[in-house]
């Protein structure tokens, strides 16, 4: 029995140390043992062991171990050893997925406990939001607050009896709201949420209502800036959070572009083609195009309506010796258009006969743009390559005044709110406010973007929005602004992204606080003065040239300007290709 555990114990002992490489030289070795021959290898690589072996195979049977020496061997202790080593191992591996286990859950816990109090605030914001609305309500028409009392009483005696229902249900339910807006508000809940409560958090109440001037002619209020007599201003109140309220109603009245019309003109997929810019006549029953073409062509607005066209043919085409970067319409004289070229040459057409009959040949280089002043309209500004901005006269012909600057002008435009108020911007990232009883000195200058000021355009008497190719608008706040020295982020309002622009023109157009652009991804965009984000956007497609009719391949084209139809809600777009639409705004 002895010798049966003994063989046993060797037979473990090879099993688990030695190599064979087949059945046959493993009997061989298991029948040498009986002989006390062990394998080389074994003996090389083994030692301690081997020995163990051959005191287990001593000849004579009283010299061989017993049980308990076996037990007390230096192999089988350390045997125990290695094994009490991977138990602790493997403990020691289960306390730290254990430990990693509990780090994840508490992390967890913490996210959600934020997100828990997060959401707390911001049921909060709504529910003070809800009551400030109703309140308003109220002050205006009182009538309306004995069911606006039960309407909330009736919520909130619901709201544990009933489950609560969800913010498409409440839009849905909403009585003020149109069908059509209804199904914009419903269709754009989740944009229209990141939207509220990425602005909201930056409106505080106040317990005092804020006062400014009320005197809206902004540069005579910075001549008598420290004039003025607190006692003789005429004060009205700041209402931060109103202001916030109806321009999320002004961004959500809108929820998408639909296309009114098309102008197809014949000519598809050419550079030649590139139209640089649009400007409606006094009436907006004709708008001018120009561009690249070397041609200005006047169209008549209701013609885009007819369907049944194939091909709109312009009502007057005016030629040009160079191509065109920008036309303007007067907007007094009916039939008075100017325009500017790469040639630097400012030329005033009529448009009725298409002849030219006046033109300034002053810049040395391309003129960028062009602008009647609104205000004056016998008086028109110009933007040129040459660092100058120039002023002009419909009665005179020389240059009345000119601007000085240090790099390229790529846009001016009046104050349609004053004669003597000009903003132009320039390649060195800058926008530029004069007034034009002192050219000298800028009035202001506003520095912010990171590339070239491509437009420039006013918003209202006190309020500019610049273009830029840093791919970004910026509004500006002209009353914050200081003679001293560049204002930055004191004027700068809001800063509004999504489109793309980083090396064209593509358009920029201003109407009743909308905003409208181009972009690289051949789209035409529409902002909100109001929030960061854009209403909506819409794709051009590019034309194919046998079937005429549009395809959703760009072939790397641009919207490339973009004018508003006055204070509507439609607006005319054109691309790179030559192609123009009507988008309205629903």
């Amino acid at each position: 029995m002895t010798d049966l555990y003994f063989n046993g114990l060797i037979w473990v002992v090879f099993q688990l140390l030695g190599r064979f490489d087949s059945e046959k030289m493993h009997a061989a070795a298991m029948s040498d043992l009986r002989y006390r021959i062990l394998p080389p290898e074994f003996l090389s690589e083994n030692t301690k062991e081997a020995g163990f072996c051959l005191w287990l195979l001593h000849p004579k049977p009283s010299s061989r171990p017993t049980t308990r020496e076996i037990l007390q061997s230096e192999m089988t202790n350390g045997a125990e050893e290695v094994s009490a080593e991977e138990l602790s191992s493997s403990m020691d591996q289960d306390d730290a997925e254990s430990d990693l286990l509990l780090h994840f859950l508490v992390l967890l816990d913490e996210h959600k406990q934020k997100d828990a109090s997060k959401l707390v605030e911001e049921i909060r914001c709504l529910e003070t939001d809800i009551e400030e609305v109703e309140r308003r309500h109220n002050i205006k028409n009182p009538l309306s607050h004995v069911c606006l009392h039960n309407d909330s009483l009736n919520r909130k005696e619901n709201k544990f009896l009933h489950k609560e229902p969800s913010s498409l249900e409440v839009l849905s339910q909403s009585s003020p709201v149109s069908n059509t807006n209804d199904l914009g508000l419903t269709r754009n809940i989740s944009h229209l949420e990141s939207v509220y409560f990425s602005m909201r958090s930056k409106v505080q109440l106040s317990e005092s209502d804020a006062t400014i001037c009320a005197d809206k002619d902004l540069l005579r209020k910075r001549e008598n800036w420290y004039l003025a007599q607190k006692d003789e201003e005429k004060q009205i109140s700041i209402d931060p959070l109103g202001d916030f309220f109806d321009g999320l109603c002004k961004y959500a009245r809108y929820s998408k572009f639909e296309v009114r019309g098309i102008l197809r003109n014949g000519d598809f997929n050419s550079s030649a083609n590139v139209i640089c810019s649009l400007s409606f006549d006094r009436d907006e029953d004709y708008f001018a195009a120009a561009g690249v073409s070397k041609k200005i062509k006047i169209f008549e607005f209701n013609a885009l309506f007819d369907e049944s066209v194939d091909i709109h043919y312009p009502v007057i085409e005016i030629s040009n010796k160079s191509r065109l970067s920008c036309v303007c319409w007067n907007n007094y004289i009916r039939n008075y258009l100017a325009s500017t070229d790469y040639d630097g040459v400012v030329k005033l057409w009529d448009a009725s006969t298409g002849q030219v009959f006046s033109q300034f040949t002053e810049h040395s280089k391309r003129a960028w743009s062009v602008d009647f002043s609104r205000a004056c309209p016998t008086k028109l500004a110009s933007g040129s390559d040459d660092y100058s901005v120039k002023l002009w006269s419909i009665t005179e012909r020389n240059c009345l005044d000119t601007i000085r600057t240090i790099a390229n002008v790529c846009c001016v435009q009046f104050s349609p709110h004053s004669s003597h108020l000009l903003a132009f911007g320039s390649s060195d990232y800058r926008t530029y406010c004069y007034d034009l009883r002192n050219t000298r000195t800028p009035w202001c200058v506003l520095a912010g973007h990171d590339k070239a000021v491509s437009y420039v355009k006013f918003l209202d008497s006190e309020t500019l929005v610049s273009a830029s190719t840093d791919n970004t608008l910026k509004l500006w706040d002209l009353k914050k602004s200081s003679p001293s020295g560049p204002s930055t982020h004191a004027c700068n309002i809001l800063t509004l992204s999504g489109h793309t622009n980083e090396k064209n023109f593509v358009g920029l157009s201003t109407a009743n606080g909308y905003i409208a652009c181009g972009s690289e991804t051949n789209e035409v965009y529409a902002y909100h003065r109001s929030l960061y984000m854009p209403i909506t956007s819409h794709k051009f497609g590019s034309i194919d040239p046998i079937s005429a009719k549009e395809t959703d391949d760009d072939n790397g084209q641009f919207v490339s300007s973009v004018c508003w139809r006055g204070k509507s809600d439609m607006v005319v777009a054109a691309s790179s290709s030559g192609c123009i639409k009507v988008l309205q705004l629903v």
